[in-house]
């Protein structure tokens, strides 16, 4: 391994060979100074390392470990929008089970990746309703006076409150879920069918019923996956289309004989592309951190490192893996079915072309982590100047566009001074109580114009409402990340070229434009009745009906008698202008 540093002695680059002394030399040939890369390279560099392993195989895993650590520059760097979901299991007294897309070493057991994305949210949904294991926020280390509504509709066995269940049945049943995560359905039905003889002894024939009705479904996703499983081998197909320094890559995942999932990667940086070492950089920090590795890999290109690649992937494996590039036949024209999407990818990302309301709905859902493709969303953001004239705003996207007819407008009414979390959790409240109380649907999405403050401000509202499990998240302004209520220590960083950050910003800077043009209405407003207010004689009702006609104070007082007459009446008209005259102003203090 050679390491080349500059001048600060940071580390730029980062190779493997078998000679360094060969290596070092090639550098310095007429044809590689020429490129752009490698003369740009050895201008900076001033310092080279090594050091030495015993074979390719350690080579190949401290080459990819030293990149990820140093992130060089002049190396090709895995940059990915899309990482795949866990489910994971607590380590704590009630165990609980969610979706997260980073592995933690904090005790809990995580079980994955899946793909598609929303397989995960499926299987945890799943374990709600079968096993009643919750993925709520409740704080389990005390006991509550009363469940929440997961409890109520069957979906949690409310270990929050004293009485609904017991150490034993908790244990029980998370010992099931574990059977379930690890694929041992086997080893399940027959727990279950036991338990289910049991109550069936003793007369809890409720009980019994409802395990059998587990038991007949853990049985039917058994064989389905015994049938899935005979029709083929897991393949991962890879292709690019590059337009230097641009390049767009795909993965599509065939997982028993099926394309299951795709997935996109994006370069900005690759002046001088060589397709041979992209895609060898490319595999090496693809797989070698990965849990779960294909048994084929299909590249459009080979590249030197193969081999060794293909032998280190086996024995992480444990099975053999093969690395292949598709010459004829079914598998090239799989290939090249990659390549074409490869270039649509570039074209949507870099060609600016506009994406169907469906693929919006559905980058959204894997970019995010939600449970389904959101096809409406409410975003809220809070405008006042230090406290005063407090509003908000509500703005919706529906179906790919804005839907202005939804919109709308709160003023904060118990709020007292300069606090944006409470105004939040009057507004969600405010709206969500009502959508309750007409018994209608709520958004795929709520986003909040905000950090994490104003998100748990939005969710805390929610939860006194008893609504659970709503998709909630939040962009902050000047980082531009994203965070997803239930996964905050996990911030959404997606590429600034990212057509999901574009929607999601602009769906942001609606709110904000709509929330600040309420509050500077509403400021003119109360600036321009103060002036109307003073006249004697005339009420509130007939300054609002001057403003309404006229649109502001000044205009009034230019408007001839006659026009006022007509909207006011000629009391009211002689007493405005009595009030505008000149007589009047210089008698006026």
């Amino acid at each position: 391994m050679y390491l080349y540093k500059d001048l600060g002695g940071k580390v730029i680059y980062v190779g493997k060979a078998k000679s360094l002394r060969l290596r070092a030399r090639s550098y310095f040939s007429d044809e590689r100074i020429a490129d752009v890369k490698t003369g740009t390279l050895l201008s900076e560099a001033r310092d080279i390392d090594y050091i030495l392993v015993d074979n390719e195989k350690e080579a190949l895993a401290l080459e990819n470990n030293l990149i990820k650590q140093w992130k060089p520059r002049f190396n090709i760097l895995l940059r990915d929008d899309k990482t795949y979901p866990y489910i994971k299991l607590t380590n704590e007294k009630y165990p609980r089970v969610y979706v997260t897309r980073r592995l933690r070493k904090d005790g809990s057991v995580y079980y994955g990746p899946f793909f598609p994305a929303n397989l995960a949210y499926r299987l945890v949904n799943f374990i709600h309703r079968n096993f009643l294991v919750p993925s709520c926020k409740v704080d389990l280390t005390r006991f509550h006076p009363k469940p929440c509504l997961q409890y109520h509709i069957h979906r949690c066995l409310g270990p929050c409150v004293q009485g609904l269940t017991t150490d034993e049945t908790y244990t029980n049943v998370v010992r099931n879920v574990k059977l379930f995560l690890e694929g041992r359905h086997g080893d399940l039905s027959d727990a279950l069918r036991q338990k289910m003889q049991d109550a069936s002894d003793v007369m809890r024939f409720e009980e019994a019923a409802a395990l059998r009705d587990l038991l007949s479904t853990v049985e039917e996703m058994d064989q389905r996956q015994k049938m899935a499983a005979a029709k083929g081998d897991d393949i991962d197909i890879f292709a690019a289309h590059a337009e230097p320094p641009l390049v767009a890559v795909n993965l599509f995942h065939l997982r028993n004989g099926q394309i299951v999932d795709r997935r996109e990667f994006f370069w900005e940086d690759q002046e001088e592309y060589d397709e041979s070492q992209f895609f060898s950089a490319l595999m090496k920090q693809m797989y070698l951190d990965q849990q779960h590795i294909p048994s084929i890999i299909h590249v459009p290109v080979d590249f030197e490192d193969r081999e060794a690649l293909e032998e280190l992937l086996s024995e992480k494996r444990n099975r053999k893996v093969e690395i292949h590039t598709p010459q004829r036949g079914q598998k090239k024209a799989l290939l090249n079915l990659v390549e074409n999407n490869a270039k649509h990818s570039f074209d949507q990302r870099f060609r600016v072309m506009k994406p169907s309301s469906r693929a919006i709905q559905g980058a959204l859902q894997d970019a995010l982590g939600l449970p389904d493709a959101p096809s409406r969303i409410e975003c809220f953001d809070v405008s006042h100047i230090q406290g005063t004239g407090k509003v908000a705003s509500m703005v919706v996207w529906e179906n790919g566009r804005m839907k202005k007819s939804d919109y709308r407008k709160f003023i904060i009414r118990d709020v007292i001074g300069n606090d944006d979390f409470a105004s939040m959790r009057e507004v969600v409240t405010r709206r969500y109580s009502r959508l309750q109380r007409e018994n209608r649907e709520f958004p795929g999405l709520i986003l909040i114009d905000g950090g994490i403050g104003q998100l748990h401000s939005a969710a805390e509202a929610l939860d006194r409402l008893g609504v659970i499990n709503q998709p909630l998240a939040a962009i902050a302004k000047r980082e531009e990340i994203i965070y997803v209520y239930g996964q905050e220590s996990e911030p959404v960083a997606l590429d600034r070229f990212s057509p999901i950050l574009h929607l999601i910003q602009s769906i942001r800077d609606e709110a904000h434009r709509f929330a600040v043009t309420f509050h500077r209405t509403r400021r003119n407003a109360q600036t321009l009745t103060s002036e109307l207010d003073q006249i004697e004689g005339v009420g509130d009702k007939t300054v609002q009906k001057l403003l309404r006609a006229f649109g502001s104070s000044e205009l009034v007082r230019n408007a001839p008698e006659e026009e006022l007459a007509r909207v006011v009446g000629r009391a009211a008209a002689r007493r405005v202008k009595e009030f505008y005259s000149p007589v009047a102003n210089r008698e006026s203090p």
